[in-house]
């Protein structure tokens, strides 16, 4: 992607949003939202259906109605190793359209396993990580990293290791931080 006469590369990141949720286990969405905001599911189911119409005026096809949260971990230690593979947009994508579109579980390991490979992974390959403690470092320092620049949600952009823009913001906000990095580079 360029803007400006700025090349842009993304390298995502972990982050859990609640690390101390336990692996292999989700609760429904709107449970979650309701005590974590004080709501009631009727409000909480309210915030998801706004949640929808943003996606859909940006083009994307959420349902969130039945969605399910979880400890990410794992999932998370899936796209290191997608990483080092080079097939982690697709996995990160695969990821999202089966949460977010399919209402799929991102929290047990099966399913885990059969999004990975459905994205361009080894089936066995994404097995064993998940049977072992692999990336569980890496998972941490990148939360600790994330944590450090004051990330505490989702989506969270770091641009240059220097400007942090949080949550989801227009394209306007974005080229405007792209062309102060730029301008920036130019004049150091």
């Amino acid at each position: 992607m360029a803007e400006a006469g700025v090349d842009v590369e993304v390298v995502h990141h972990s982050f859990q949003l609640d690390p101390s949720f336990p692996r292999g286990t989700s609760k429904p969405t709107r449970e979650v939202l309701a005590e974590k905001y004080g709501r009631t599911l009727e409000e909480a189911d309210a915030m998801e259906a706004q949640m929808e119409e943003r996606a859909a005026a940006d083009g994307l096809e959420y349902h969130l109605d039945g969605v399910h949260m979880g400890n990410t971990v794992d999932g998370h230690r899936l796209v290191h190793l997608a990483q080092e593979r080079g097939v982690a947009d697709a996995v990160i994508d695969r990821f999202y359209r089966a949460h977010f579109t399919e209402r799929r579980s991102l929290f047990d390991h099966e399913s885990l396993v059969e999004l990975a490979a459905e994205a361009g992974l080894d089936a066995d390959e994404a097995r064993a990580v998940l049977e072992s403690d692999a990336y569980e470092a890496e998972v941490a320092s990148d939360g600790e990293q994330a944590r450090a620049l004051g990330a505490s949600g989702v989506p969270f952009f770091v641009i240059d290791e220097r400007y942090g823009v949080s949550g989801a913001q227009s394209p306007e906000v974005f080229a405007q931080v792209l062309r102060r990095v730029s301008d920036g580079a130019a004049a150091g």
